[in-house]
C-alpha cells in the first residue's frame, strides 16, 4: 500500500433498504462525488441508515480505534465478541467496522487516525467483467479485465481498491459430451489493482490480468468474485467452450539409412487461419540434445518438421502457436508436449553355413531313479535298534531301578574274575592230587 495513500482516512458507508432515492440524497447532501469532509474525527449518521460500514486508516502498529456513539457510550474492537450487530476487522494499518441499526447523530473516532481524512458513501457496489472471447483453445493465454463501480460510477478511492482482490474460477458444467465432465473447479487467477504482474496501471480501478487455459477442454462456466474483509461481490457468466488444440500431429519414422524422422503438423482450418500460424518450439532428442525451431507463417494446411535420426529412444516436441482464429482474434496457445518413441532394434543372429537342427524330444526327460543299497539299509537298521535298546536299558537302570550305571557291572566283573581264580586253584590242586595217586600205584622195589 503506497505511502501517499496512507495519508487518507476513509469512511465507507453501505446503506441497505433505503425507502427511496430522496433518503440517499439526504446522506449525500453535502457531496458532489459521494464524499463528505469530516473534522476532528467526527461524522454524522442520519436516521434513515439501516447498516453502515466504516473503514479507518491509522498509523502502522497503533491500537484499533475506539468509536463513540452520540450518547457517549464507546465501542471497542472486542465488542463484536458480545454484540452480534457489530463486526470488527482490524489490521496493522486499518480497521473495518460494520454496524447494524447505528444510533443516529454525531459520532467520533478516537485513535492514531491519519490526517486529511474524508468520508465516502457507497450506495451500490457492482462488479463488471469483460466478456471472454467466444472461441477459446486449450493452452491459450487470455486477458481478463474487471471494474468496481459505486452507483454506476467508477470507485476512485485508492485506499479502498488496495483492499480488494478479484478471483477468477472456472466451474465445469458437467456436460457428458465434453472431456471436463466431473472435473473439479479450477482457480484461474487472483487479480489486484496494484500495477504488478499483469495489471496495467496501479490504482486506476481496473483489475487486469492474464491466465492460461492449461486444463481439460470442454464446457466451463466462469465465476468472478471480489473479496474484502467485509465485502463480497460475485458474478457468474454464461458457459463457454474451451476447444482442443487446433492442430494435430502425424509422426513418420525414418527408414533404414535415412537421416531424419518426419513430423506432419495438420491445421484445423475450421477453427484457425492456416496462413496466420507461426510455430515456435523445442525438440528434445533421446541422446540429451535439444533443437529450437521456428516455422514462419505459410498458406499450407500441413507443415512438416524434420527430426534428426538419433536412433532409438523417445523424441519430445514442445510447441507454441501464434495466429488468428476464424473470427479474426489473435491468440497465443501452448500445445501439450508430444512424445514419439522409437523401439530399440532387435539384434540379428549370424547365419551358420550348415545349420544344425537339434533333435526335439517331445517326451519330457525324467530324472534317473536312485539305486537302493540294501546292505546299508540293513546295517543302519541294526545300529538303530541297538541304540534304542541301549538307551532303554540306561533309562530303566538309572531312573527306574535307581542303581548306578557301571557299579554293579564292575562288581560282577570282579566276582567273575575271583571265581575264575578259585576255579584255577581248585583245578591245580586236583591235578596235583591225581598225580600223587598215580605215583602211589607204582610197584615198590624189592
Amino acid at each position: 500500500m503506497k505511502k501517499w495513500l496512507l495519508g487518507c482516512f476513509s469512511f465507507f458507508l453501505i446503506s441497505h433498504c433505503f425507502a427511496n432515492q430522496t433518503e440517499l440524497e439526504v446522506i449525500q447532501r453535502n457531496s458532489n462525488q459521494n464524499e463528505l469532509k469530516i473534522f476532528d474525527n467526527r461524522f454524522r449518521i442520519d436516521y434513515q441508515v439501516d447498516e453502515i460500514t466504516l473503514l479507518f486508516f491509522r498509523e502502522k502498529g497503533t491500537p484499533a480505534v475506539i468509536l463513540v456513539r452520540p450518547d457517549g457510550s464507546k465501542i471497542y474492537a472486542t465488542e463484536s465478541l458480545r454484540d452480534t450487530s457489530i463486526q470488527w476487522f482490524d489490521d496493522e494499518t486499518y480497521d473495518i467496522v460494520k454496524i447494524k441499526k447505528p444510533m443516529p447523530g454525531p459520532w467520533q473516532a478516537i485513535g492514531k487516525i491519519l490526517p486529511e481524512s474524508k468520508l465516502m458513501i457507497l450506495s451500490d457496489i457492482e462488479l463488471h467483467v469483460d466478456a471472454l472471447p467466444p472461441l477459446l483453445f486449450k493452452g491459450e493465454t487470455i486477458k481478463v479485465t474487471g471494474r468496481l463501480t459505486n452507483g454506476g460510477n467508477p470507485i476512485e478511492e485508492g485506499l479502498f481498491r488496495d483492499l480488494v482482490t478479484l478471483n477468477v474460477d472456472f466451474v465445469s458444467t458437467n456436460n457428458k459430451e465434453y472431456f471436463n465432465f466431473g472435473a473439479k473447479p479450477v482457480p484461474i487467477a487472483e487479480l489486484m489493482d496494484d500495477g504488478k504482474g499483469y495489471d496495467e496501471r496501479p490504482g486506476d480501478g481496473v483489475f487486469t490480468g492474464e491466465f492460461e487455459l492449461n486444463f481439460a477442454s470442454g464446457e466451463w462456466q466462469p465465476e468472478y468474485e471480489v473479496r474484502t474483509p467485509i465485502l463480497r461481490r460475485s458474478l457468474v457468466k454464461d458457459p463457454i467452450i474451451v476447444e482442443q488444440s487446433p492442430i494435430s500431429f502425424a509422426f513418420t519414422e525414418a527408414a533404414e539409412g535415412e537421416e531424419h524422422h518426419h513430423l506432419a503438423i495438420n491445421v484445423n482450418t475450421e477453427k484457425v487461419k492456416a496462413d496466420s500460424l507461426i510455430y515456435q518450439g523445442t525438440i528434445y532428442y533421446p541422446n540429451g540434445e535439444t533443437q529450437v525451431f521456428n516455422l514462419e507463417a505459410q498458406d499450407k494446411v500441413v507443415r512438416e518438421l524434420k527430426l534428426v535420426n538419433y536412433d532409438w529412444g523417445v523424441y519430445e516436441v514442445e510447441l507454441t502457436l501464434f495466429g488468428s482464429n476464424i473470427n479474426g482474434r489473435e491468440f497465443v496457445a501452448k500445445v501439450d508436449k508430444q512424445e514419439f518413441e522409437i523401439d530399440k532394434p532387435i539384434e540379428k543372429v549370424p547365419e551358420q553355413d550348415k545349420p544344425i537342427v537339434p533333435e526335439i524330444n517331445l517326451e519330457p526327460e525324467l530324472p534317473p531313479e536312485p539305486e537302493l543299497d540294501v546292505e546299508k539299509i540293513i546295517f543302519w537298521a541294526v545300529v538303530g535298534n541297538v541304540f534304542i535298546l541301549l538307551f532303554g536299558f540306561i533309562v530303566i537302570r538309572v531312573f527306574i531301578q535307581k542303581k548306578p550305571l557301571l557299579g554293579g557291572l564292575m562288581n560282577k566283573l570282579k566276582k567273575n574274575k575271583k571265581d575264575e581264580k578259585e576255579q584255577k586253584v581248585a583245578h591245580s590242586e586236583q591235578k596235583s592230587d591225581s598225580s600223587d595217586e598215580i605215583l602211589n600205584l607204582s610197584m615198590p622195589d624189592e
